[in-house]
């Protein structure tokens, strides 16, 4: 490196944004992640050890992906070498490995390559990496934001341990907003600033797992904010707000206003009111809640408020749920809305968990047996213990229904299940109280 990559260098990172100032730089200053990176975690030793073979760090943006690959560049003797893939092409790559064939000729040292964005390689420059990462010439480390089982080529995974990282939680985040904004040598400190409680834990509910839109947000606060009287610059609430453009809105995922509004989202729901359903819906996602928890609800509301009414109302929460999570906000908003109008406009019945509760009670109250012809026929000896003698297969029947005694002797004729008048349900009524009205369905003691 010569004067002038030195003061290049320096100028960078000096004028670089505070998330990429702020970055740790040993495995002690990292945050969150400890499901990969607590002293006891395989990647944390392998990191101390200087043990490390190929890896893929896989999760959403902000996460530290990029980060603990810087770690490894402080901490490794190995030579450490990085691109993206972005813009890199088979002639970066061509350098690397050159450099990599000759250190490790010369020098005996190893050459760590890290691939950001690492999906945006095709196969064709994913296949070129494979039999140097194979022969030892280079340890890959890739980081990606999509699934690697769909975005990696196949050898180059078998090839390497992959990490998955989780957003961040919340009091993360927090902690590194504070770091950000009091930090002198590598923060905000220098320019006398200070964050109230309720800007902080804005931000961090806000950004919703990624540090990087959290700091973005506190430096331009910082940058844009004029000081007080008594020289400080004070990062308000409102300051929060507009640096990350983004109102406040009252919702505390932890107190009453929380449960106030996914109540509302579900009775809205319940109710067959879909505009109501659809805003509370919007005013949770704009406030930052967890797309997860928002689908979880939207599957317990189609079975438990309409359940076989529209047994396709639960199919199209289950997709929605899937499908939100594999694409991600904003654009699960739209998916989300999809299955919260539909459950709204569906037809509506709670007989299911009318019939489970009931079936609950009658577990835990009365001690029962299952009727001989229903026990298991299928083991050496039970057809002379009189096992399943007396079954008869419902498909030999027309309807594929016969009649015979499928609940326990001690509750005969106890019903559970009464479907209601609405949708499909009602089909299902009509059906069941056909079978149930047979000649000889029952006699007049209950037994078949």
């Amino acid at each position: 490196m010569d004067l002038f990559d030195y003061m290049r260098e320096t100028s960078m990172e000096q004028e670089s944004p505070l998330a990429s100032r702020i970055r740790p730089v040993t495995l002690e200053e990292i945050v969150g992640q400890q499901h990969i990176l607590g002293k006891d975690k395989l990647l944390y030793r392998a990191i101390k050890a200087d043990k490390l073979g190929s890896l893929i760090f896989y999760g959403p943006p902000g996460t530290g992906k990029t980060t603990i690959a810087k770690v490894i560049a402080n901490t490794t003797s190995a030579i450490f070498q990085q691109i993206n893939a972005t813009v890199a092409g088979k002639k970066e790559m061509e350098a690397v490995v050159k450099e990599a064939r000759d250190a490790r000729g010369m020098y005996g040292k190893r050459t760590i390559l890290f691939v950001d964005e690492i999906h945006r390689f095709n196969k064709g420059q994913q296949d070129y990496l494979l039999p140097f990462v194979e022969d030892g010439t280079l340890i890959l480390i890739g980081a990606t934001t999509e699934n690697p089982y769909f975005e990696v080529n196949g050898a180059l995974l078998s090839r390497s341990v992959i990490f998955e990282l989780k957003s961040l939680e919340k009091e993360d985040i927090k902690a590194l907003i504070r770091r950000a904004v009091y930090d002198r040598e590598k923060g905000m400190g220098a320019y006398n600033a200070e964050i109230d409680e309720d800007a902080t834990e804005f931000l961090a509910d806000i950004a919703d797992g990624d540090a990087r839109a959290a700091l973005n947000a506190v430096e331009l606060g910082v940058l844009t904010t004029e000081p007080g009287a008594d020289g400080k610059i004070r990062l308000t609430l409102e300051v929060a707000s507009e640096c990350i453009q983004k109102r406040p809105v009252r919702y505390d995922k932890n107190g009453d206003n929380h449960y106030d509004i996914i109540s509302a989202f579900i009775k809205s729901m319940r109710g067959s009111d879909p505009d109501a359903a659809v805003y509370y819906l919007a005013k949770m996602i704009y406030a930052g809640e967890n797309v997860t928890f928002i689908a979880r609800r939207i599957m317990i509301c189609a079975a438990e408020d309409v359940g076989n009414a529209d047994p396709q109302a639960l199919a199209v929460a289950v997709a929605a749920s899937q499908a939100s999570e594999r694409v991600g906000l904003p654009e699960a908003q739209i998916i989300l809305a999809q299955a919260a109008a539909y459950v709204a406009c569906a037809p509506k019945s709670n007989a299911a968990v009318m019939a489970i509760d009931k079936a609950m009670k009658s577990v835990h109250d009365v001690k029962t047996t299952v009727p001989v012809h229903l026990q298991d026929a299928h083991y050496a000896g039970a057809k002379g213990l009189g096992r399943g003698v007396g079954y008869r297969y419902a498909h030999d029947y027309p309807e594929h229904f016969v009649e015979q005694q499928y609940l326990p002797t001690e509750i005969l004729g106890t019903v559970f299940y009464e479907p209601g008048e609405l949708g499909y349900e009602k089909q299902m009524k009509e059906r069941m109280e056909r079978f149930r009205e047979r000649k000889d369905y029952k006699n007049s003691k209950g037994q078949f």
